[in-house]
C-alpha cells in the first residue's frame, strides 16, 4: 500500500526506497511482506502461503541484499540492480495502484504456477535450492 502521506513518489528514488524495502523484507526471512509488495500479476501467480513455504524452504535467509544502482524506463517502471554476495541481478519495479511494487522475472512466474510443492521439487533438482538436503 502507498504510504500514510498519500502515494509514493512517482520517482527513481521512490522505486529504489521500495525495492529496498522489498529486498530487506525477503532477507530477513520476512516472505510475507515481501510477497505483499508484488505486482498484482505477482500476487496471481503464487499464493501468498506458497510464496512463504518455497522461501521458507529454499531461500538464503540472513544474507543483506543491497541495491547497487536504479534507472526509470518510461513513467512508471524502474529497473534496479541488487547485489547479494558478489551475485547481481536486476529486477524491475512497477508503479501500480500509487505505490511502487517488485514484478516477478519471467522466470520466477513459471517456477510460482507449478505451486508450492513442485516449485521446491524444481528448484533442489536444479541445485537453487540453498538447503538442498
Amino acid at each position: 500500500a502507498a504510504a500514510a502521506g498519500g502515494p509514493e513518489p512517482k520517482t527513481v528514488e521512490g522505486a529504489k526506497a521500495a525495492a529496498q524495502t522489498v529486498f530487506d523484507r525477503f532477507s530477513g526471512g520476512d516472505f510475507a511482506g515481501a510477497w505483499e509488495m508484488y505486482t498484482a500479476k505477482g500476487k496471481q501467480a503464487i499464493s501468498k502461503e506458497d510464496y512463504v513455504k518455497l522461501n521458507e524452504a529454499c531461500s538464503r535467509k540472513g544474507l543483506a541484499i543491497s541495491l547497487t544502482s536504479a534507472r526509470m524506463e518510461g513513467t512508471d517502471k524502474a529497473i534496479v540492480i541488487a547485489k547479494q554476495l558478489v551475485a547481481a541481478q536486476s529486477y524491475t519495479m512497477v508503479y501500480e495502484d500509487n505505490a511502487w511494487k517488485l514484478e516477478p522475472a519471467k522466470e520466477g512466474l513459471e517456477l510460482y504456477a507449478k505451486g508450492a510443492a513442485k516449485a521446491i521439487a524444481a528448484q533442489k533438482k536444479l541445485g537453487t535450492c540453498a538447503n538442498n538436503s
